[in-house]
């Protein structure tokens, strides 16, 4: 089970790789790409179809991001995620937080295998400060009903 500490541990530096971002900012890529943007996220693209999305460099491949980005969040449709968390774990990603509808058992047991920390079947707008509109609502109900995931103290 996710904790917030896990997720506060993936949004606090403000900085990821997204695949599966789309060119279209209608498009769900592409729309939650804009809003982390506007929140100040540091966001490095991976779409092989784009060298810039929204004025940002994109990058082919996540093997082509920088050495010193850590944090892949994957929107990619379901037959491409399993190959993008492979992708990361030969790069050297240190967490993946795969948005839902987006993660299939193998690509989280490929995670799992590789050791690496994972999100999953979490909306990233309910988490990603500040949340607005809808999500702001969605994070309400989530709270009232039990289902928002719990800081975790340490044992020492």
């Amino acid at each position: 089970m996710t904790t917030l500490n896990e997720i506060n541990k993936f949004l606090g530096p403000k900085k990821m790789a997204m695949a599966g971002v789309s060119r279209n900012p209608k498009k769900f890529g592409g729309a939650i790409f804009k809003e982390l943007k506007e929140k100040g996220f540091d966001l490095y693209p991976v779409n092989p179809n784009a060298d810039e999305i929204q004025g940002v460099k994109c990058f082919k491949s996540v093997e082509e991001l920088p050495d010193h980005v850590t944090h892949l969040f994957v929107v990619t449709p379901k037959q491409e995620t399993l190959s993008v968390v492979n992708a990361a774990a030969s790069k050297g990603i240190k967490m993946i937080w795969i948005q839902q509808k987006s993660d299939t058992p193998e690509a989280v047991k490929a995670a799992a295998d590789a050791g690496i920390p994972l999100i999953y079947k979490k909306c990233i707008m309910m988490f990603a400060d500040p949340v607005q509109s809808f999500h702001k609502f969605h994070r309400f109900w989530v709270k009232a009903f039990g289902g928002y995931p719990k800081m975790v103290r340490s044992a020492n």
